[in-house]
């Protein structure tokens, strides 16, 4: 039985509970830090060992968790700036680099639409900047976006339509935004994951679609995304847990995967952290493209 999440530090949790060990796993190091109600978890897998132990690909993942996110404005702009932070730390951006932010998910479906609500308000300025780069300020940068889609509407591989802008525009770099699976209910749309891997549309609800990484599209490609689902039988399982901690339940639990493994759960009030979190990110992502503008300037112009 194989608990399904996007999350690296999940999957972390999940490896220390099953080996029931609280020693760090080799080749892989985490470290958390507080920061006035936001937690930051850093964790880096640094060799195949570890990759291979937590099922991701060698790279750095850091966890944003701020539960007070949906209602709680200086959490919210906290956690714009330390998503900014965090992106800037990925890259090596100068004042002429290009970046492509590509918006995963179908917006027709709101658990989704992470993305595509993330490209609704970025600060797009790539044709600015070719055609009248005297009316911008010095900071800010080529930003160019892009929601493709998915397969069942495009009838095209989301990497394949990415892959031909990439060619054709040369950026620096791509970001690339998708909502997440979650193990935790307590993380929908209060956790932001940034990493250096790449990301695989679908792969959180069971539909994996070829990745987004530096193999496939030739240029760096950073990862942010938010849990919007968790997996029915995870939520089950959980219950059992709290409900039953001395037994043994292990075969109620495979029984409850095997039953429930394909459904997934959403919030009800899945609008509103979507669009909380879709702000969220895209906020973030514009501070930290152009770092001249102030958080107050970035929110007047979203609006």
């Amino acid at each position: 039985m194989q608990i399904r999440t996007d999350l690296a530090l999940e999957s972390h949790e999940i490896c220390k509970e099953s080996a029931k060990r609280d020693d760090e796993i080799r080749g892989v190091e985490t470290i958390v830090e507080e920061d006035d109600g936001v937690t930051l978890t850093r964790v880096m897998v640094s060799d195949e060992i570890g990759a291979k132990i937590l099922g991701k690909p060698i790279g750095a993942y850091v966890t944003i968790e701020a539960h007070d996110l949906e209602y709680d404005t200086q959490i919210y702009e906290k956690t714009c700036e330390i998503l900014s932070e965090e992106i800037r730390k990925m890259v090596n951006l100068t004042d002429d680099s290009v970046i492509l932010v590509v918006g995963l998910g179908n917006d027709h479906i709101t658990p989704d639409a992470l993305g595509p609500y993330t490209v609704d308000r970025l600060m797009v300025t790539h044709h600015m900047k070719k055609h009248m780069p005297e009316q911008l300020d010095k900071g800010i940068r080529s930003v160019c976006a892009i929601a493709p889609g998915v397969l069942g509407t495009t009838g095209m591989e989301t990497v394949d339509i990415v892959k031909g802008v990439v060619d054709e525009l040369k950026p620096d770099v791509v970001i690339a935004v998708d909502a997440l699976a979650s193990r935790s209910l307590s993380r929908m749309g209060s956790t932001i994951q940034i990493a250096n891997t790449g990301i695989s549309p679908g792969a959180g609800v069971g539909n994996r679609r070829d990745g987004l990484n530096e193999q496939t599209l030739g240029v760096k490609v950073i990862a942010v995304g938010v849990p919007t689902v968790v997996d029915a039988a995870t939520v089950a399982i959980d219950s059992i847990d709290m409900a039953v901690k001395s037994e043994d339940t292990a075969a109620i639990k495979e029984q409850l995967y095997d039953n429930m493994g394909t459904l997934m759960v959403t919030p009800k009030n899945i609008d509103l952290i979507i669009e909380r979190a879709s702000k969220t990110v895209a906020n973030g992502i514009n501070l930290a493209l152009h770092e001249n503008m102030t958080f107050s300037q970035i929110e007047e112009y979203v609006g």
